[in-house]
């Protein structure tokens, strides 16, 4: 598998529910927005509660409190479209501020000016030989095999663009680039999630007794037959998507967020890349950066005006990280184009022998 060079010591679901903060409103019936917003917001106010809740019973033992798991197919981009998304955005960091959780003055929120980029040129005719390239790559078997025991790590930066909304004044804002880590047991019951910004120092748990779907076993699992992976990826996308959100789209998203904090064996990773080349819109892309400023070659598709970006090492073709950049202007929208919403890079990814233990550490 592609897996990225090991550097530095960054994902669990919060990489489902963060990493698209989104654009301003979109053009939607008369009552979407409200309706969408509502349906973030409740789920918004629910996990604090589960928050609040949770805290309350442990924190006589522990010194954090257990997180809720989700299906690693739910992104925000797949649950609401875009339009909510910049609603709730706005109200999110207002919850977050005044929660008086871990938001402090070490906090990643965005208070600095848009992210840009230099737009890279897309090939729609160059897609499907890039990810036979980039399959033959991730089929690589000289990664090390987890055993029953061990734990996922996985360390990124990550960043993220949004409106931000104060007295009734909207602009363009990202936020401070940093450090997140991730482990995951191989049955995706247990795991621990260190966050800069996002976290105490300390991080929080994964513990659950629902497993996390995106873990090796499950990963393990999934059918290597492209045609049967993207049959199982849009089923499982189709049932948690807004209508808004294309489906071709969702399923883009899907793949790649198995693709970017999780350790799938190496004829699953194949099988991805070989079903993401059966999507419609998949193009390639001749220069994309990551977050930590590395160049590569990048398997893309648009919606609504912004490309999702799979990006990878051009001579290696291991795969490096991922963004999203506004792509199309549209009349009213602070984002303009060459904004990147969303930037990350994987800095190091490997098996460990117990949880929150770093790669190196003696057990």
């Amino acid at each position: 598998m592609n897996a990225s060079p090991s550097h530095r010591p960054h994902p669990a679901e919060w990489t489902e529910t963060q990493s698209l903060l989104p654009s301003a409103e979109r053009d939607l019936p008369e009552g979407r927005h409200e309706f969408h917003k509502e349906q973030m917001m409740a789920r918004i106010h629910e996990d604090l509660r589960t928050s609040s809740r949770t805290s309350s019973r442990t924190s006589a033992t522990s010194p954090v409190a257990p997180v809720k798991r989700s299906n690693p197919f739910l992104r925000r981009t797949i649950l609401l479209p875009a339009a909510a998304l910049a609603l709730a955005g706005a109200v999110v960091g207002g919850l977050a501020l005044t929660d008086g959780g871990t938001q402090d003055d070490t906090t990643a929120l965005a208070t600095g000016p848009a992210l840009t980029t230099r737009i890279g040129t897309a090939d729609a005719k160059g897609a499907p030989q890039l990810l036979d390239r980039i399959s033959l790559a991730a089929a690589d078997t000289s990664e090390p095999t987890p055993h029953k025991g061990q734990y996922i790590y996985i360390a990124s930066k990550v960043a993220d663009t949004y409106v931000k909304t104060v007295g009734g004044k909207s602009e363009a804002v990202s936020s401070e680039l940093h450090f997140r880590q991730v482990w995951n047991s191989l049955d995706g019951r247990d795991g621990w999630l260190i966050e800069a910004g996002e976290t105490s120092d300390k991080g929080i748990t994964l513990k659950s007794n629902v497993p996390f779907s995106g873990a090796y076993n499950a990963l393990a699992g999934l059918p290597t037959d492209p045609a049967a992976l993207l049959r199982k990826i849009y089923q499982e996308s189709d049932a948690v998507r807004d209508p808004e959100v294309p489906r071709d789209q969702a399923a883009f998203v899907a793949i790649g967020d198995l693709l970017f904090e999780s350790y799938p064996p190496a004829e699953v990773g194949a099988a991805l890349y070989k079903a993401a080349a059966k999507i419609p819109g998949v193009v390639a892309v001749d220069d994309a950066v990551d977050a930590t400023g590395r160049h590569g070659v990048a398997i893309a598709r648009e919606s609504d005006g912004e490309r999702t970006e799979w990006i990878f090492d051009k001579k290696t073709l291991r795969f490096l990280g991922e963004r999203v950049v506004v792509v199309k202007a549209k009349a009213g929208d602070l984002l303009k184009v060459g904004t990147v919403t969303h930037t990350s890079a994987i800095t190091e990814r490997a098996v460990v022998d117990a949880n929150k233990q770093l790669p190196g550490q003696v057990s």
